[in-house]
């Protein structure tokens, strides 16, 4: 598990792997803002995330392909409607509400609050396209949401367990 805690100065190059033949994905944890109705709920979540509240954060899956010049993929699950005050009222009380798995790409790797997990240990879009159609959409907080399917997928990825833990454990927030 200590590779969990490798922290990155750099997150667009992950610790060298190629030898000879044998290239793998690798794979990231990356932490940003809850998003919340526009106004005071907005101000509230992007003040939590820049003190570093752990609880008020978004976890999400980032593989960047080999070679390093394919789209970095992110894998996530969040609420359908995140901004909508009612999918707000039902999280407060702990009810489910619907939720989504999104994909996308990005251009580069976030400058902070994202850790190098490990490499995955096979063909990472297939793992990941196979855990996506396993994993219920019905979110409910603290139960089964984005830490949830994070410390999920990663595990799938890379074997790696508590990925989340280990790096509140760690304080490696920064």
């Amino acid at each position: 598990m200590a590779s969990v805690l490798k922290v990155l100065a750099s997150p667009s190059s992950p610790p060298s792997l190629h030898q000879g033949k044998d290239t793998r994905d690798a794979v990231y944890v990356a932490a940003v803002p809850l998003r919340a109705a526009k106004g005071p709920a907005q101000m509230l979540m992007s003040a939590a995330y820049s003190l570093g509240s752990w609880d008020l954060q978004h976890f999400m899956v980032l593989v960047k392909p080999d070679p390093p010049q394919a789209p970095i993929l992110v894998f996530d699950f969040q609420p359908q409607d995140p901004e909508n005050v009612l999918v707000a009222l039902a999280v407060v009380s702990g009810r489910n509400i619907p939720g989504v798995i999104l994909k996308r790409k990005l251009q580069r790797m976030p400058r902070s609050r994202c850790w190098f997990v490990g490499y995955s240990n096979g063909n990472s879009i297939d793992v990941a396209n196979r855990f996506n159609k396993e994993w219920s959409t019905s979110l409910v907080v603290g139960k089964h949401d984005c830490r949830h399917y994070t410390d999920g997928l990663v595990r799938c990825l890379t074997g790696e367990q508590c990925v989340l833990d280990s790096l509140r454990s760690g304080n490696n927030m920064q």
